[in-house]
């Protein structure tokens, strides 16, 4: 599992002993077409709850666009990825590790909940539309993290259990079978080098064979598999990820824009500007002097 454990998100936790934040919901103006997080995935459960502002949270292969008042549910070991579409975008993000709730004792609600959720599993719907409980639940913890009034940890505890239940009886996907569980995670574990790969070389030229190579597949292969998990050919995604490290160089207005295509991998400066404005709907130069 060391490959995966590389590409895997690092996430530290405050308190190690308590396995669960809320990161704190952004209140500035956001860019339109700003990545709020690349592709990536995690074995914790994580759940978005938007405040305001529009959004679009590809999990899978499957895009989503999200309003105010709705929820993104990520599943454990899902690849997803993160734009924002509108300037007052803000929502919590609650990221917590499911053995929070493991049980000590082998009882029904270890075997027939929390055991095969934090296995991957018991799948949830990715969009949950307009559900007060929900929301309500995410908004109590993210009160009990903040003011960490004597006995939070038990009140922490007490919605959490809560959310799952609804998230049980009204959001459940699919349930995988342990098998399927685990060819999940070998197709995870045999991409993620080529992950890893493609962030690091990314404005250099990469052809499928030197992909393939990296997976230790053929060329066929690593091509079906790839577009099977990302849901993206190959060229697709390498120019996601070159746009999104463009991002930031557009910011800095020591370079052109010619220099900042040629330094995230891009030969023509006019598919660059098609490209980015066929991802982030606006031109490199309006999205650098903030036409957005």
């Amino acid at each position: 599992m060391e490959n995966l454990s590389a590409l895997r998100e690092h996430m530290p936790m405050p308190d190690p002993s308590f396995p669960i934040k809320v990161h704190p919901r952004h209140t500035g103006r956001m860019e339109v077409g700003a990545t709020l997080f690349p592709h990536h995935w995690h074995e914790h459960l994580e759940v978005l709850y938007f405040v305001s502002g529009q959004a679009t949270i590809e999990c899978g292969s499957l895009p989503l666009d999200f309003r105010a008042g709705e929820i993104c549910v990520v599943n454990s070991n899902e690849l997803h990825y993160g734009i924002s579409h509108s300037e007052d975008l803000s929502y919590y993000a609650m990221i917590v590790d499911i053995s929070l709730l493991h049980s000590h004792a082998a009882d029904a609600v270890e075997k027939k909940f929390i055991t095969p959720i934090s296995q991957n599993r018991l799948l949830f719907q990715n969009r949950i539309s307009d559900d007060l409980r929900v929301s309500g639940c995410m908004l109590a913890i993210n009160d009990e993290l903040e003011t960490k009034t004597i006995g939070y940890e038990l009140s922490v505890k007490a919605h959490l259990y809560r959310l799952l239940t609804l998230l049980v009886r009204h959001y459940v996907a699919t349930v995988r079978e342990q098998d399927e569980y685990r060819a999940r995670l070998k197709e995870l574990e045999r991409l993620a080098p080529v992950f890893l790969y493609i962030d690091e070389h990314a404005k250099e030229k990469l052809t499928v064979q030197q992909l393939a190579d990296v997976a230790g597949l053929s060329r066929f292969h690593f091509s079906r598999l790839f577009k099977q998990v990302t849901d993206k050919s190959l060229v697709e995604y390498v120019n996601l990820v070159r746009i999104n490290q463009s991002e930031s160089l557009l910011r800095d207005r020591r370079l052109t824009i010619s220099e900042i295509a040629l330094a995230t991998g891009f030969s023509d400066i006019y598919y660059f500007s098609r490209t980015f404005k066929k991802l982030k709907n606006v031109s490199p130069s309006e999205w650098r002097n903030g036409d957005r």
